[in-house]
């Protein structure tokens, strides 16, 4: 299983501040979404062994598990209806029990940190971040769970956090690219065994 957790930092938590019409004023949504689309598809498939979790204003968290995905296509528009229905469904998520929105999308009431130690119990946290050791030269972990920022830098808090709780932080080249390019070159890099074999 490999996993990715991107913290959305000004994504709206009201459905109704959600426009499918304007993704990019809704705090970047349209980055958000292309991360799903990057994490859970490929060319006229899907990959099956991904989850992609969207942390929101460190209060939400939206899990998109590719293996029970119905109906979802990778546009960006299709993705933020599904954000937006996880969003009004965020009522009935009681603790740490999710609303299940539709097959393979839930919703939490968890922050960044209740979401890592979740998810630090199956996996290897790796923190991606522009300041970390080359990708290339890292050996690829079992069952990762990768954690990247939106078009925002972490906060202090966050990165205070990270270093903490991540096992690895590394760098994906030595240019700064968009958070969904960013989960691509990642994909590929477990693809082919750090770039071993293709």
């Amino acid at each position: 299983m490999r996993q990715f957790v991107v913290v959305g930092h000004d994504v709206p938590t009201d459905p109704d501040a959600v426009s499918l019409s304007d993704l990019p004023g809704a705090g970047r949504l349209d980055l958000l979404c292309r991360c799903v689309a990057t994490g859970v598809f490929l060319s006229h498939g899907i990959r099956e062994d991904t989850r992609v979790h969207l942390v929101y204003a460190d209060e939400f968290t939206v899990t998109f598990d590719a293996a029970s995905l119905r109906h979802l296509h990778p546009d960006e528009r299709n993705v933020a209806a599904r954000i937006r229905d996880a969003l009004d469904a965020r009522e009935d998520a009681i603790g740490h029990m999710p609303a299940d929105v539709s097959p393979g999308v839930e919703l939490r009431r968890m922050g960044l940190s209740a979401t890592l130690d979740r998810l630090a119990e199956a996996g290897t946290l790796v923190h991606l971040h522009e300041d970390g050791d080359p990708l290339v030269d890292a050996e690829p972990p079992s069952d990762p769970v990768f954690v990247l920022s939106d078009h925002n830098d972490f906060t202090d808090a966050e990165s205070s956090l990270l270093a903490d709780a991540a096992d690895r932080r590394v760098r994906v080249g030595p240019k700064r690219v968009h958070a969904d390019h960013t989960v691509s070159v990642v994909h590929n890099w477990l693809d082919t065994d750090g770039y071993a074999s293709y």
